[in-house]
C-alpha cells in the first residue's frame, strides 16, 4: 500500500511539471515539442506490447492492451497534428 502512495505521488508530481513545462514553451516551439513527444510515445508504445505479452495474469494483459490502444491513438493523433501543423509553412503552387 505503501508503494501505491508513492508511486501515486511520483505520478501528480509529474502532471504539474509536465504542465508548468508545456505552458512555457513559446509558440514557435511547439511543433519540434509535439514531434518530442511523439517519440516518447513511441517509447511508450513499445512499453505497452512488452506488458501486454509478458503479462502473467488477466488484469496486466487488460491494463497492456489499454496501454497500447491509447499509446496508438497518442502516436498516430500527435504524428496527423504535426503534419497539419507543418502543411501550414508549406508553399503553394
Amino acid at each position: 500500500m505503501e508503494t501505491l502512495l508513492i508511486f501515486l505521488t511520483i505520478f501528480v508530481l509529474a502532471i504539474f511539471v509536465g504542465v508548468e513545462i508545456i505552458t512555457k514553451v513559446p509558440p514557435t516551439l511547439h511543433t519540434p515539442l509535439m514531434s518530442g513527444s511523439n517519440a516518447i510515445s513511441g517509447i511508450t508504445l513499445v512499453g505497452a506490447l512488452v506488458a501486454a505479452g509478458t503479462g502473467s495474469d488477466l488484469v496486466t494483459i487488460i491494463l497492456g492492451v489499454l496501454s497500447i490502444i491509447f499509446a496508438t491513438i497518442n502516436v498516430v493523433g500527435g504524428f496527423l497534428v504535426t503534419n497539419r501543423m507543418l502543411s501550414m509553412f508549406r508553399r503553394k503552387d
